[in-house]
């Protein structure tokens, strides 16, 4: 298999400058030796980074890829396309990949009900994505171990707790609610008919059956999640803490190898690892 050309979506951001580093080989990112490469980097009109050398814009060395805000440009000759973005910029490149046939790799979080509707008429229309919450190796086994959990343990409540850094706009993280799905399946139940994002003032007694989130912000934190299983004399906590954009980055790189062998449709990080 030829290498995958990528463009990176987003490159601008923080998770764009980590993209464009696995991309660019940095990480060993490889599967059944296929690698990725950079085709094209692109940001919003006024980025700081429009104009800059992709590489050198992220700390590395000149990959002599400009960032430019031209995406439909971008995306000719390309492959795949890793994208870390905004909800409305998530649904209009979903579009496009299905016009091109190309693979899209979406970690936005925050996306709506009808944004999600949108991407999935894209994954059927022709493009091959693959949409998470959370593209770390060790999120998703989590999450696995978080659905397993919750089926073993019916009776137990179960508690999600995240925190972020303080630029972070969207709560709960789209990993806390990717979580709190895999607590749901577990528990063969919706999580948005069960879900309890908020909760101030005289609320009463815990709603038995319900799925909570506690959100925190502060700092420059990547990543923290917590799941908590607490029963009447015990409390199961299942952790995760990123210590390094990398995970992520690694694991979109990983997504988009794999997602350029399937036929076009949606998928999770679940369906790359084979769990």
């Amino acid at each position: 298999m030829a290498d995958l050309r990528v463009v990176v979506a987003g490159a601008g951001g923080r998770m764009g400058v980590a993209n464009i580093r696995a991309v660019a080989g940095l990480s060993g990112v490889s599967l059944h030796g296929a690698a990725a490469r950079l085709h094209a980097a692109v940001d919003r009109p006024g980025s700081p980074g429009v104009g800059q050398d992709a590489g050198l814009y992220a700390g590395i060395e000149a990959l002599g890829v400009m960032i430019s805000d031209d995406i439909d440009a971008a995306l000719v000759g390309a492959d795949a396309v890793i994208d870390f973005t905004a909800p409305a910029a998530s649904v209009a490149l979903s579009q496009k990949a299905a016009k091109l046939g190309l693979v899209h790799i979406i970690g936005t979080t925050g996306c709506s009900e009808d944004d999600d509707a949108a991407i999935a008429a894209s994954a059927k229309a022709g493009a091959k994505i693959v949409k998470s919450g959370n593209f770390s190796m060790g999120m998703v086994v989590l999450a696995n171990l978080v659905e397993k959990a919750a089926a073993a343990l019916a009776d137990y409540d179960i508690e999600i707790l995240e925190m972020h850094h303080n630029k972070k706009v969207d709560a709960p993280s789209g990993t806390a609610l990717l979580l709190g799905e895999a607590a749901a399946k577990g528990r063969d139940i919706a999580l948005k008919d069960h879900a309890v994002k908020v909760r101030d003032g005289h609320t009463g007694p815990r709603e038995a059956g319900t799925i909570g989130f506690a959100t925190l912000r502060g700092g420059n934190v990547i990543g923290d999640h917590m799941v908590i299983l607490a029963g009447q004399s015990e409390r199961i906590e299942l952790n995760h803490r990123a210590q390094d954009r990398t995970i992520y980055a690694n694991g979109a790189a990983r997504a988009a190898l794999w997602a350029a062998k399937q036929p076009a449709g949606l998928y999770a990080m679940t369906d790359v690892l084979g769990l």
